[in-house]
């Protein structure tokens, strides 16, 4: 596909415990910081890196709380993935090359029907089992989870604004957003 955008897809996600962290503390004393709210929710994240030459590379994602609530769905589901799509079709104004991972979300009947049916703008790739290193979205959820490592959140809303806040600054730094592309070591065609 001659002018398409190519768009690498990943998911992740973060609890109420934060990531280890490095910090600063009084020489000889380590601190500590203790959290509460262990398994009292969590906070999905599904993004997606959009590069084409010539364009500013961008950030589209999309974010959902889980609370623990009976019905409530846990993470993003088929329909979830459809949707982030075509809101990056839209948003991008062209042909989409999706790279994503062997997600079973990915690979449902419904999904794989849809990407069937608008074959005209969109062409998909899965990337080999166990390739995180392959896809830059990975270095865009290391740099999100960096900036919440010493967040000691009293509640989950707090968790997700400080996500929102990260990714939305992100969506600001395209050169950030190619950084992660020259980590994988990938390029793309001139």
């Amino acid at each position: 596909m001659n002018n398409a955008w190519v768009v690498f897809e990943d998911e992740a996600g973060q609890s109420m415990t934060p990531p280890r962290a490095r910090t600063w503390g009084r020489k000889g004393s380590t601190p500590v910081v203790r959290v509460r709210g262990r398994g009292s929710g969590r906070v999905s994240m599904a993004g997606m890196t959009c590069y084409k030459p010539g364009e500013r590379s961008r950030l589209i994602y999309a974010i959902r709380e889980y609370r623990g609530r009976k019905d409530e769905p846990k993470g993003f589901g088929w329909k979830d993935y459809r949707d982030l799509v075509i809101r990056a079709h839209i948003q991008l104004g062209g042909p989409i090359v999706l790279v994503w991972d062997n997600l079973r979300t990915h690979l449902v009947t419904p999904l794989r029907e849809f990407i069937e049916a608008n074959t005209d703008w969109l062409t998909v790739f899965q990337l080999p089992t166990y390739a995180p290193d392959l896809n830059p979205q990975e270095g865009i959820w290391s740099l999100v989870k960096r900036d919440i490592g010493n967040l000691a959140a009293a509640d989950l809303g707090q968790v997700t604004r400080a996500v929102k806040r990260k990714l939305k600054m992100l969506q600001y730094r395209p050169e950030v957003i190619d950084g992660c592309l020259r980590g994988t070591g990938l390029t793309l065609p001139a």
